[in-house]
């Protein structure tokens, strides 16, 4: 079991108990009573098959405390965190991109996730006692309706302007096809039952092939897929080609830019051409740790209005969902013009990234390692970034990060260089930080 800011995930019937679920319900609750006035919990979950039990001793949980439940039902992260806003305590029961037998709890307060100071705070306090029992309602988000607000509907969309719709069997289903109603756009859409997909969780490590073919033979403008909770998006171009995590960023940052945004926050594993596209155009760039918790904190420091992650292909527009928002990304993108994303797409082609990890035995010490590793790799770098693991920036177009996942027991290296270099740069890497581990 893995708990972090970005959210307490287990195998379900293995590490993760029903009673360590209870555990961190009752402790969450204790820290809604200590913070709050308002003792209240709105709470959703994605499709897995797990999800319905979770989210029957969650609801107990909380209910036991004191606390108000608000039941969304099945519903994406970023329809959670917009309802969020409503309540004092909010839980998304998810696993997001990781494996099937995978759940967890995503925990929220004033409408973005928790910071680590506060989880650690949580993790420290004490189980309240019996105080009476909390009230119990079914409700319906009002997501779709608030999004045409901020992305208002057009009237000139094409009437050959066509999409394609991956769902993985997630969450995003029933909620993506209503809001491309609501924005007269056609789709067609594959893999759209709850719990049922063909593709694995993660659309950032697959090929999606079905979508590929789906955008090809029906001559579709852009293909989308979701992960289980709506939160990550990987475009398909009109060519059927699956655009990297980091181009749907850029996509999304360039709308941001065409509606006068100027000030974005990303994190540390975002493609060199974001920065770049951003600083073109006359923005400003601060860097973040990674996760998206540590993107919503960092805009907050420095006032920002607009950011995400680059290796999730997740955009954030804090001033609607303060977390990565596929659906908000995927009508944000539906909406740029061809020479807007033949411009993202030239400058993107430039670069390459790399994102692997290195499953670490439990008996070694990640920090131990990671300073192994700093000791190696800085004397070739021009500079260092340890704000979160270790970045090396190697020259003005390449760079590496390696950094302690926050969800897995495993070293995260990412790296992006020029095309004609990624590759073989990547190998020299990735087989030193090898061997130091194979020695320690």
């Amino acid at each position: 079991m893995k708990v972090s800011i970005s959210g307490i995930r287990g195998i379900f019937g293995d590490d993760l108990s029903l009673q360590e679920i209870s555990r961190f319900s009752r402790l969450f609750s204790s820290y809604i009573h200590d913070n709050f006035d308002q003792l209240s919990c709105v709470i959703a979950r994605d499709s897995r098959h797990s999800g319905k039990i979770i989210c029957d001793s969650v609801i107990g949980c909380l209910l036991e405390q004191g606390i108000d439940v608000y039941d969304l039902g099945i519903a994406p992260t970023p329809v959670l965190f917009r309802e969020s806003r409503k309540y004092s305590g909010s839980i998304m029961i998810t696993a997001s991109h990781n494996p099937m037998e995978w759940n967890g709890l995503k925990l929220l307060v004033n409408g973005r996730g928790l910071f680590e100071e506060e989880l650690n705070l949580m993790l420290n306090n004490t189980i309240h006692g019996y105080s009476g029992t909390g009230e119990y309602h079914k409700i319906h988000s009002t997501y779709l309706a608030d999004i045409t607000h901020y992305v208002p509907i057009s009237n000139d969309v094409k009437s050959d302007f066509k999409v394609g719709f991956d769902f993985g069997g997630g969450a995003a289903c029933n909620y993506v096809n209503r809001l491309f109603q609501l924005y007269k756009i056609k789709y067609l859409s594959i893999n759209d039952r709850f719990g049922f997909s063909s593709r694995g969780p993660d659309p950032t490590s697959n090929n999606l092939d079905e979508l590929r073919e789906l955008v090809k033979l029906n001559k579709l403008n852009l293909g989308f897929a979701f992960d289980m909770d709506g939160d990550r998006l990987v475009i398909v171009n009109n060519k059927a080609e699956r655009l990297s995590p980091d181009l749907t960023l850029l996509l999304c940052v360039s709308g941001a830019i065409y509606n006068k945004t100027k000030k974005f926050v990303i994190s540390l594993d975002s493609s060199i051409s974001i920065e770049k596209y951003i600083k073109e155009h006359g923005g400003e760039v601060f860097y973040s740790k990674v996760g998206e918790s540590n993107v919503i904190k960092k805009i907050s420091e420095v006032n920002g209005e607009t950011g995400g992650e680059g290796s999730s292909g997740g955009f954030i527009m804090p001033n609607f969902t303060s977390c990565r928002d596929g659906l908000l990304a995927s009508i944000i993108v539906s909406s740029l013009n061809q020479k807007v994303i033949d411009e993202c797409l030239d400058l993107a082609s430039n670069y390459v990234q790399i994102r692997t990890k290195l499953p670490i035995k439990p008996e070694i010490k990640l920090n131990d390692l990671l300073e192994k590793i700093s000791k190696a790799l800085k004397p070739h770098s021009i500079s260092m970034i340890s704000d979160d693991g270790h970045k090396f920036i190697l020259d003005d177009d390449s760079w590496v990060l390696v950094r302690a996942s926050n969800t897995e027991h495993v070293l995260r290296i990412s790296l992006e260089s020029e095309k004609n270099r990624a590759n073989s740069l990547y190998k020299l890497i990735y087989n030193k930080i090898y061997d130091i581990y194979e020695r320690i």
